[in-house]
């Protein structure tokens, strides 16, 4: 209860001669500026709002439409044709000059409209991406200087929000036709001429109802996708998200910054509070298209920090809080709450160091169930909320679980050592993934929207819940964090953090807790699907973005076959493939599906292995990749449509033959690229040993692979492949084919 007394700011007490007020004038001042910095916030969301609502406009604009009508009414001219004396006598606002302030505004207003609305047009313009390089149209030339103009103001974060186009509805013959081409390469004649027969039926009959279903949506809804995305891939699958759902990011390869653990922590954590202050007041560049000047949707940041997924017995709910002026923080057994800021300031990273090794320090050992108390959300989603709404409802443990629900983030200070390190370095960086990955099973918090880890030797990671956004959101926070971490922040010669420490700070909370249940349950099934899994990193130098430029063909395509050849020669046969592609481009966009095994990669293969124009069939199998990417981002993907006419056809009660088996086959191949976005915040020319490793996930299919890759500088691809011991076709004396023929 010493926390409580120390946030009591008065007592009083009645005597004979009356009320004898004692006063904490100290707790009144922490009260004070704490309830100024929550002012000051609220103000800045004012003013931001303001500043992003008339964009790409600007708040001084509206004087500049007021002087100029005020100008040309001073020279006996009505530019508003008689509205301003109908709006004077019609509306009794009695003078002029106000009738005027009221028509400017409204013209100010009227112009806004105009001018975002062009910009959506703008921005709803995709062929520029099919264009060849160095073959511009003046089609394309003219819309890049139209959107240059419009955007020639800074923006806010989310000031292109409203701008942004909504994602369209692909025509049904469009979706089956790409359909019907990814899977020819993969289906003998029999099953395609089936598989034919089948969308021929479906697009006759059910399609054609299920598609205005759709496009009532898609006029009604910001995005038509999203929402069922999030909800039904996400939210109510009841199996396990620790390996099935949750991804890691990892730590710089060569190099740590520090090898105190503490002090680590508390750079890494003053980083990430730097960031949710740029996303607070919106002080982050809205992410584009490299090297153009074309927005991507900002909307997945609005619940990176605060955020938690709930269980529910039939569907979780993601809940996210203005603020939290904590993290939640996990060590040998035991939470704490940390506060990290005091009198409305952060802490500074030397602080937080401080009160990180106090946590350190505490010999107390951990509460009976509590040590592993973490597994509950590392098992199945319905024992969970079971065990959440039957002993976390009331009294201490809601208390304490509230304090890790509503934390900034979760912290697991890890009493191991990891990284690329020993005598044998390989099997240490794969180690490394797997602790990231799962960890014990209890000592992350998988239900957070991200956790932060940090080992005993200094290295670091984070694991990152799925549901709320997609990894190039979590890549682009802990790039900033990496690289605040290492090049500004900095530390001592001792290896300690930079700043002052005001001792009189209050030691981190532990947290309390009465737990009557058992977690072996939700342990057991956590333990074995961590046993289950096999990860491998595979940092490859041969060669990197440079050389494959020099040929003039895609990074990413060049990789997509490389993983194709690899899978065909591991396995020797062609599977559905999976390429995780962006839609930002449209309003609340998230992923959309590449198919890249194509016809065209399926020769390219099989003509490697014959060596007969194996160039000519390179080339056409890039472009071809790169043909089904731009379709993807632009809207015109084949996954999310035919996933969405799915759960139309639930909600209608009626079955598809077509939808049910297309939505039933394994991706026995998942791949993702991990987009390095802030390359300017690396110096990899004079450090080209701060190179990042990226991150990976768990195999989507038990019987596949799933394969993660980041494009680092000129010379590098790092690779994370995963997948099941329990799977005799992807056990680790396989698992090499697939990497170093990549």
């Amino acid at each position: 209860m010493a926390e409580a007394h120390q946030a009591v700011a008065f007592q009083f007490t009645i005597t004979p001669e009356g009320i004898d007020l004692h006063l904490s004038y100290q707790a009144l001042s922490q009260i004070y500026l704490s309830g100024l910095r929550s002012w000051k916030k609220r103000i800045s969301r004012i003013k931001n709002r303001i500043i992003k609502g008339v964009y790409p406009a600007s708040p001084s604009s509206w004087l500049f439409v007021v002087i100029a009508i005020l100008a040309t009414m001073y020279m006996q001219s009505d530019p508003s044709m008689g509205l301003i004396a109908k709006i004077r006598d019609g509306c009794f606002v009695g003078q002029t000059v106000l009738s005027v302030l009221l028509f400017s505004t409204l013209l100010w207003l009227s112009l806004i409209l105009a001018l975002r609305f062009c910009l959506k047009l703008l921005l709803s313009y995709h062929r520029w991406m099919f264009e060849l390089h160095g073959r511009i149209s003046t089609k394309t030339k003219v819309w890049a200087t139209l959107v240059r103009l419009l955007s020639s103001r800074k923006p806010l974060l989310y000031s292109y929000q409203t701008s942004l186009p909504h994602l369209p509805v692909p025509s049904i013959k469009d979706t089956l036709e790409r359909y019907l081409e990814s899977v020819k390469p993969l289906l003998d004649v029999d099953g395609f001429q089936r598989m034919t027969r089948l969308a021929a039926e479906f697009e006759k009959s059910l399609g054609n109802r299920l598609q205005k279903y759709l496009k009532l949506k898609a006029l009604w809804a910001t995005n038509y996708v999203s929402d069922w995305w999030e909800e039904y891939v996400y939210l109510r699958s009841r199996s396990p998200i620790m390996v099935n759902s949750n991804y890691y990011g990892m730590d710089f390869l060569y190099v740590t910054p520090t090898s105190t653990q503490a002090a680590r922590a508390g750079n890494t954590i003053t980083a990430l509070f730097l960031y949710r202050r740029k996303v607070n007041r919106e002080e982050l560049n809205p992410s584009r298209i490299p090297g153009t000047v074309i927005p991507l949707c900002a909307a997945q940041c609005e619940r990176m920090f605060n955020t938690t997924r709930t269980p529910g017995e039939e569907t979780d709910v993601l809940q996210h809080w203005q603020d939290s002026e904590f993290v939640a923080v996990y060590h040998r057994g035991r939470y704490f709450r940390l506060w990290v800021y005091r009198a409305g300031r952060l802490l500074s990273p030397r602080e937080i160091q401080y009160q990180i090794q106090r946590i350190l320090d505490d010999p107390s050992p951990p509460s009976p169930g509590e040590d592993k108390l973490g597994a509950l959300t590392a098992g199945n989603r319905t024992p969970w909320a079971q065990m959440r709404k039957q002993f976390f409802s009331s009294g201490v443990n809601k208390r304490s679980l509230d304090c890790i629900e509503k934390a900034a983030f979760f912290v697991t200070l890890d009493d191991q050592e990891e990284g690329m390190m020993g005598e044998n370095p390989s099997v240490n960086l794969d180690r490394y993934a797997k602790s990231l990955l799962h960890g014990k099973c209890y000592d992350r918090w998988f239900d957070k929207s991200f956790s932060v880890v940090v080992y005993k030797n200094g290295k670091n990671g984070l694991n990152a819940e799925h549901s709320w956004a997609d990894a190039p959101i979590v890549a682009h926070l802990w790039e900033f964090t990496l690289a605040t971490d290492a090049f500004h922040l900095g530390y001592t010669a001792d290896g300690n953090c930079k700043g002052e420490i005001e001792h009189s700070l209050p030691p981190p909370q532990r947290l309390s807790w009465d737990i009557p249940l058992q977690v072996s349950e939700s342990l057991a099934v956590a333990q074995a699907l961590a046993d289950d899994v096999d990860c491998h990193v595979f940092p490859f130098r041969e060669f990197g973005k440079g050389r494959i430029k020099k040929m003039k063909l895609s990074p990413d395509s060049f990789v997509q076959l490389a993983l194709q050849l690899a899978y065909y020669r591991d396995r020797g046969t062609f599977c559905l493939t999976y390429e995780a592609s962006m839609t930002r481009l449209f309003r609340e966009g998230r992923t959309e599906t590449v198919r890249s095994s194509s016809n065209e990669s399926c020769a390219f293969v099989l003509a490697l292995e014959d060596r007969e124009h194996c160039h000519k069939l390179l080339r056409k199998a890039a472009e071809k990749h790169q043909n089904l990417y731009r379709l993807a981002m632009t809207g015109s993907g084949i996954d999310r449509h035919l996933f969405c006419l799915y759960v139309v056809s639930k909600y209608l009660g009626v079955e598809s033959p077509f939808l049910k088996e297309v939505l039933s086959e394994p991706w026995r191949l998942s791949t993702s690229q991990t987009p390095v976005q802030q390359m300017e915040l690396f110096d990899l020319v004079n450090h080209p040993e701060f190179i990042s490793l990226g991150g990976g996930f768990g195999p989507v299919a038990d019987d596949g692979y799933g394969v993660s890759y980041i494009i680092m500088g000129e010379e590098m691809i790092n690779f994370h492949v995963s997948c099941k011991h329990s799977c005799t076709e992807t056990v680790r004396a396989k698992q090499p084919n697939l990497t170093t023929q990549s």
